[in-house]
C-alpha cells in the first residue's frame, strides 16, 4: 500500500536530534528518507539541490548543525559560523526551490539576548546583546530564523522556526573538548566511578540555571509543531523548568552511583546566569513535555553505558 503520509527528509539524521525525529515519524510510519551523512556536506549547494531534488520531500526537518559547548564556541568560532551559515542556507534555499511543502528549521536557545528577562519569550529575540561566548553560534542560528521568515514573506514559502533548549539523550556528544555540559558531566562522572577517584571537576560555580529537555521530548514537539503549526513566529520548545549546574551534578552523581565529591573550577566562565524559556506558546496549542529530569537521566545514562564505544568519547 502506498503511503498517503508526507515523504519527509531529516537534515542531519545520524545526530542526537535528528535520530530522534526519525524515531518519532518512524513511529507513525512515515516515509523518512535519512541524510547520509558525511558522504553529503550540506555546505555545498550544488550538492544539497541534487541530494534533494533526488528526494523529493514533502516535509523536511534542518536538524543539522555543528554544536558543541563552551570550550568548543570559544575554540572554533570560526567554524561554528560558517558551517551553520551555509548548511542551512543551503537546506532552506533547495526547499524554496524544488517547492518543499513545509520545513522546520531548529534554532537554539542562545539566540536571545544575554540579559533576557526569565524566562524568556519568543518576542525577546533581537532586543540585546549576544552571551559572548556563544556569539558566532548564535548569530548564525537567528540568521536561520530570519530566512525562514523572509523566505515566507516573499515567497510565500511555509517554513516554521523552533527554539529548543538545552538537550540530552541517546545519541549525545560525549567528547569533553567539545560537548555540553550534561554529557560532559556524565561522562566524566562515569569514569571517576570506574577508577574510583576521589572527586569529579567541574568548569565554573554551579550556581548557573539550565534548563533541559530530552530530545524524544523535543522530537515529539517538531512532530506535532509539523501538523498543527503554519506561522512565521519562532516557537519555544523547553521542559518548563530549569536546575542550577550543582544540583545537575549532584543528581547525575546519584545515577551514576558516584560516592566521591564535587569540586567546582571557578576561575573558568559560567556563561550567563540564566536560561530559561517561556513555553507557553506551545503548550497553548495543545504539547506538553513527558519526560521528568530523573528519568530522563537514567534512560541517557542506560544508553550511553550500552553504547560507549560507539558514541562521540574522545
Amino acid at each position: 500500500m502506498i503511503s498517503t503520509k508526507p515523504r519527509v527528509f531529516v537534515a542531519g539524521s545520524t545526530g542526537m536530534v535528528g535520530s530522534a525525529i526519525c524515531r518519532r515519524l518512524e513511529s507513525e510510519n512515515y516515509p523518512v528518507i535519512k541524510h547520509p551523512g558525511r558522504k553529503v556536506d550540506l555546505r555545498n549547494q550544488l550538492t544539497v539541490y541534487e541530494l534533494l531534488d533526488g528526494i523529493r520531500p514533502q516535509w523536511v526537518f534542518l536538524a543539522a548543525a555543528r554544536v558543541g559547548g563552551i570550550f568548543a564556541n570559544s575554540a572554533f568560532p570560526a567554524e561554528f559560523i560558517y558551517d551553520n551559515l551555509m548548511m542551512q542556507s543551503n537546506v532552506m534555499h533547495a526547499c524554496y526551490e524544488l517547492k518543499v511543502e513545509k520545513m522546520l528549521f531548529l534554532g537554539s536557545s542562545c539566540i536571545y539576548p544575554r540579559s533576557a528577562p526569565q524566562p524568556m519569550k519568543e518576542e525577546y529575540l533581537l532586543t540585546g546583546p549576544l552571551e559572548p561566548t556563544n556569539k558566532p553560534y548564535a548569530v548564525a542560528k537567528i540568521a536561520g530564523i530570519v530566512m525562514a521568515q523572509a523566505y515566507r514573506r516573499q515567497y510565500g514559502a511555509n517554513f516554521i522556526s523552533v527554539t529548543p533548549s538545552n538537550l540530552y539523550g541517546p545519541f549525545d556528544n560525549f567528547d569533553l573538548k567539545s560537548s555540553h555540559v550534561l554529557p560532559a558531566l556524565l561522562r566524566k562522572t562515569h569514569e571517576a566511578k570506574v577508577s574510583n577517584a576521589e572527586h569529579v571537576q567541574i568548569w565554573g560555580t554551579g550556581s548557573v540555571l539550565r534548563e533541559f529537555l530530552h530530545v524524544d521530548d523535543l522530537a515529539d514537539a517538531c512532530a506535532f509543531l509539523m501538523k498543527n503549526y503554519d506561522e512565521m513566529e519562532i516557537v519555544n520548545i523547553g521542559s518548563g523548568y530549569d536546575i542550577s549546574v550543582l544540583d545537575l551534578a549532584k543528581l547525575i552523581k546519584e545515577v551514576v552511583g558516584f560516592e566521591g565529591e564535587l569540586r567546582f573550577k571557578s576561575d573558568m566562565p559560567d556563561g550567563v546566569q540564566q536560561k530559561l524559556l517561556d513555553i507557553s506558546k506551545i503548550t497553548a496549542l495543545g504539547w506538553r513535555p513527558s519526560i521528568g529530569m530523573r528519568a530522563g537521566l537514567e534512560s541517557t545514562y542506560e544508553w550511553y553505558l550500552k553504547n560507549i564505544g560507539h558514541c562521540r568519547n574522545s
